[in-house]
């Protein structure tokens, strides 16, 4: 897939849908109106798109075709829902591993906990529909190719994931550095599911209220974070470490 792979017009959009395209999100002009334009609408109607309506100005930077105010952009995988993954797992009999990524953004660090992801055995990533990275080529490549072998769910909000996790009986441990518990002090032996924030901000806070755990990695530099890719490997292989020596 090329980097930045779309599809622009009301007509193309419309064949991409029906022809089943996984689409990534779709931007609209504002000012939108037509038959063909309803007809876009009726049919992106009830199916869980990302749908942004945006400036004109915005659609002319992506493309200087006639872009007819709508521009698609196609997902390099097909997303899947944290519902039916996550009784599939109690089904088969594992001990359900799901990390979620609250509010990241840079591709680089997306492509690299996906892969680490894949390393440890997650059973499946969650990113919220909006103010997230996406799926796109650069995060595949980044990635080494991990996200075409693991499942990636985009749920309508993390705080909702969390609350479904929780109700299926999933522990839902958050990193910060506000946390006072080592992160080694937790038990990973269990169905978990880790939640890593976003570098500027880390968990919303309503999202760690949430959780049942908030732990701490421990740092002794004078720079004060972890990389968010590089915190998330931490706590990953802490999983890998319990459950290995659980085994022996």
């Amino acid at each position: 897939m090329e980097k930045n792979e779309m599809i622009f017009g009301i007509r193309a959009v419309i064949e991409a849908i029906e022809a089943g395209k996984e689409i990534d999100k779709i931007l609209i002009r504002k000012e939108l109106q037509g038959d063909l334009a309803k007809e876009l609408f009726d049919l992106i109607k009830g199916r869980g798109y990302l749908v942004q309506r945006v400036p004109v100005e915005r659609l002319n930077r992506i493309t200087r075709k006639n872009h007819q105010g709508v521009v698609a952009f196609i997902s390099s995988v097909a997303y899947q829902r944290l519902g039916d993954i996550v009784p599939t797992l109690f089904e088969e009999g594992k001990v359900p591993f799901i990390v979620l990524l609250d509010g990241i953004t840079d591709v680089r660090n997306f492509g690299a906990i996906a892969r680490t992801c894949e390393c440890t055995g997650v059973d499946a990533i969650v990113v919220p529909e909006r103010g997230s990275v996406s799926v796109n080529a650069d995060a595949v490549k980044t990635s080494a190719g991990a996200l075409l072998h693991i499942p990636v769910c985009r749920e309508r909000s993390i705080h909702s994931a969390i609350r479904y996790l929780k109700d299926s009986g999933i522990r839902v441990v958050a990193a910060s550095e506000k946390a006072a518990l080592n992160y080694t002090r937790v038990d990973y032996t269990l169905p978990v599911a880790l939640v890593m924030g976003a570098e500027d901000t880390g968990v919303d806070p309503d999202n760690l209220r949430l959780c049942d755990e908030m732990v701490a990695i421990p740092q002794v530099g004078n720079i004060g974070s972890l990389n968010v890719s590089v915190a998330a490997g931490v706590m990953m292989y802490e999983v890998v470490r319990q459950r290995l020596a659980e085994g022996e």
